[in-house]
């Protein structure tokens, strides 16, 4: 055992949230360390020449949009990732939802064009839309301020935009309050009566989870956000938002270290040590962030420290709880891909060649979450396909492409195990979105596909949860991720969490790695060592 480097903070895990984590503790003067386990940083927010066959088209495997940057700018802003190389660019329209029979349905920016789009299909609906996004707009205005601050503390400034909002959109408060506490689904088919807008909405808002279960009104904010902030990607592929935090970090003195896995997080006496590397070496430090999974985190603690209720809890806070993931499909295509059927019946000359693309109906969102839950795959359609290299030719060699496939809700443990039914998956996938995307299969050169066992063992993700913690309103601000785990404050001094298992939650915007970096700067104010 070798006793190496002492540092103010050491940072368990180097995605986009510890990287940011550490930017803000360097910023004020801490000594600090990143420990990643993986041979690079990002995690999550990472992209990468993946495909064996085709070095050159670069893959983003996990995260593409930015949406949840652009509803919460605040790290992009502050740690100036545009001096060190992040750039991004708005995709619009960034959605449209594409029909079987068809037919296709834009969610423009603006509201009142989506509104337009509906009434394509149905004046009536299209009237309803402007007055649900009445009481989503009412929502997001009251939700947004307390989204980016520490539920932690007294948060006076946020409290009062909220209820500002709240004063403003009284006379909805009762409608607001029935929309989020309902299921979306109810919401939706009670609303709309046309089969595709109810198709559209219900493949939108099934990204989240489960879309029949209680109080998942609260998905309708996504329809908020992309009104109001719109899509962006990141020029040079996901990966390029983690270099920007890890340059930064680098020009402020902050020190990371690759494929450096974590075994033990060293406590003593309720205090944190400092962590003990799988080679032996043992950093020392005033305080550790974890910004891993909570689970695998507080399993890292020194045997003994943490007792048994604690550890149950987090446990057994949800994680894929309701037994699907998404599968991840990339594919490596020599030419570039068309939409002609679904474009011909616009008559609108819309190209869909950028957009994110929507496939299934509100049977297939359903039936593909119902038997995720009994381990079995659905053979009806839900997918949510894109081509990167659309927005930014660069990704792929000139007049290539790389296909961007993801299948929303698949078993996160499939009866006959993922090691045999993964091809015969991934092709399935392949096929259905060859129904929609020309070219997809005539141009393949190769492919990469990742169920839930695959991420979670390439980035210790418990049951592969890309969340971390299933998004409701249970496990959200301090019990996220469970009750008495979500403050400024663990069972073990100095220990902090911060990824996407604490508030706000998911979503590629620093806010967990800028809220635990807030939480450790007061400890060490405070603390006596």
């Amino acid at each position: 055992m070798v006793v190496g480097s002492s540092y103010d903070v050491a940072i368990v895990g180097g995605g986009h949230n510890g990287l940011a984590a550490a930017c803000y503790l360097a910023e004020a003067g801490k000594r600090v360390v990143v420990i990643e386990a993986c041979d690079k940083i990002g995690g999550m927010a990472s992209s990468g020449y993946l495909i064996p066959e085709a070095p050159q088209h670069l893959i983003n495997p996990c995260a593409l949009d930015l949406m949840s940057l652009r509803v919460h700018p605040m790290m992009s802003e502050e740690l100036q990732l545009d001096r060190h190389g992040f750039r991004q660019v708005e995709v619009s329209p960034g959605y449209v939802y594409l029909h079987p029979d068809g037919n296709s349905l834009v969610f423009w920016r603006d509201p009142k064009k989506t509104a337009e789009e509906i009434a394509r299909f149905s004046a009536k609906d299209a009237l309803e839309f402007l007055d649900l996004m009445k009481l989503v707009d009412a929502f997001v205005n009251m939700a947004i301020p307390m989204m980016r601050v520490d539920p932690s503390q007294r948060n006076l400034g946020a409290k009062w935009e909220a209820i500002k909002a709240l004063f403003r959109n009284r006379h909805l408060k009762p409608d607001v309050m029935a929309l989020i506490g309902s299921p979306a689904y109810t919401s939706i088919m009670e609303r709309f009566e046309h089969p595709i807008t109810q198709s559209a909405l219900c493949c939108l808002l099934g990204a989240a989870g489960p879309i029949t279960n209680e109080a998942t009104g609260i998905y309708f904010a996504l329809l908020g956000f992309i009104h109001r902030f719109g899509i962006g990607r990141a020029i040079g592929g996901t990966q390029t938002i983690s270099n920007a935090l890890a340059s930064r970090l680098r020009e402020l003195g902050g020190e990371i270290l690759l494929s450096s896995p974590v075994e033990e997080i060293l406590a003593e006496r309720g205090r944190v040590k400092g962590v003990r590397l799988k080679s032996g070496t043992i950093l020392t430090a005033k305080a550790v962030v974890a910004s891993i999974h909570p689970k695998m985190a507080l399993e890292m603690v020194t045997p003994g420290v943490l007792d048994r209720r604690t550890l149950i809890r987090v446990a057994h806070a949800p994680s894929n709880g309701h037994g699907a993931s998404p599968l991840k499909v990339d594919v490596a295509l020599s030419g570039r891909i068309s939409y002609k059927r679904h474009e011909a019946m616009r008559h609108d000359g819309l190209s869909l060649r950028q957009c994110v693309l929507l496939i299934g109906t509100s049977e297939a969102v359903l039936d593909n979450f119902r038997v995720s839950a009994r381990g079995d795959v659905s053979s009806l359609p839900y997918l949510w396909i894109t081509a990167p290299s659309a927005v930014d030719p660069g990704q792929a060699p000139d007049g290539q492409e790389v296909a961007y496939l993801y299948s929303v809700a698949m078993p996160v443990e499939p009866r006959e195990g993922w090691g045999v039914i993964r091809s015969r998956i991934g092709q399935q996938v392949i096929d259905q979105a060859a129904d929609y995307m020309d070219g997809l299969k005539e141009y393949e050169i190769g492919r990469r596909i990742e169920a839930a066992p695959d991420l979670a063992a390439r980035l210790n993700v418990y049951r592969g949860c890309v969340v971390h913690i299933d998004t409701s309103t249970t496990r959200s601000s301090l019990m996220r991720p469970a009750v008495s785990l979500g403050g400024d404050t663990l069972p073990v001094a100095g220990l902090f969490l911060g990824a996407a298992g604490i508030h706000p939650g998911g979503g590629v915007n620093g806010l967990p790695g800028r809220i635990a970096a807030g939480r450790v700067k007061r400890y060490l104010a405070r603390s006596p060592l």
